[in-house]
């Protein structure tokens, strides 16, 4: 397996996304989008958008913003429909010096060899929150989670 995680993903505009994504080439990467792709973020409904314009604008943000920005596939195959399910993640470096990563999972609906469609999970990674436990606290609203108050 390379270090991007390439080999994971299928010929086609998936991989040819990442590939694209991985060298900062914003018109290559916004190439592999239909112009009326669908975005869906479940987890957060509000960043649901259309359009492989909005596709152009986030990531010109991103590659402008982290300047050594790599995406890093873990696995994918393929599903009925079309589907690409990709288990990825991202690091970067702001320009404080910060690093930012988020990891998730994005299945990919493809239609006439450009990606159509995306069901989005991806967060961002965070070490502070606590373990399994700490989660579940918060989850019920346990007191003393700060989860209610």
């Amino acid at each position: 397996m390379d270090a991007s995680g390439m080999d994971r993903l299928p010929e086609g505009p998936v991989r040819r996304m990442v590939a694209a994504a991985n060298r900062h080439d914003l018109d290559g990467m916004v190439s592999q989008f239909a112009e009326d792709y669908e975005n869906a973020t479940p987890a957060h409904p509000a960043r649901s958008f259309k359009g492989s314009a909005q596709v152009r604008k986030n990531w010109a943000a991103l590659f402008a913003g982290l300047a050594d920005l790599s995406l890093t596939v873990h696995d994918a195959t393929t599903g009925p429909g079309n589907n690409v399910w990709m288990e990825w993640s991202n690091r970067g470096t702001r320009p404080d010096g910060s690093v930012t990563s988020s990891a998730g999972v994005a299945i990919l609906t493809v239609r006439d060899d450009k990606i159509a469609a995306a069901h989005f999970y991806l967060e961002p990674v965070e070490h502070e929150s606590g373990d399994v436990n700490a989660a579940v606290r918060v989850a019920v609203g346990a007191p003393g989670s700060g989860a209610g108050s």
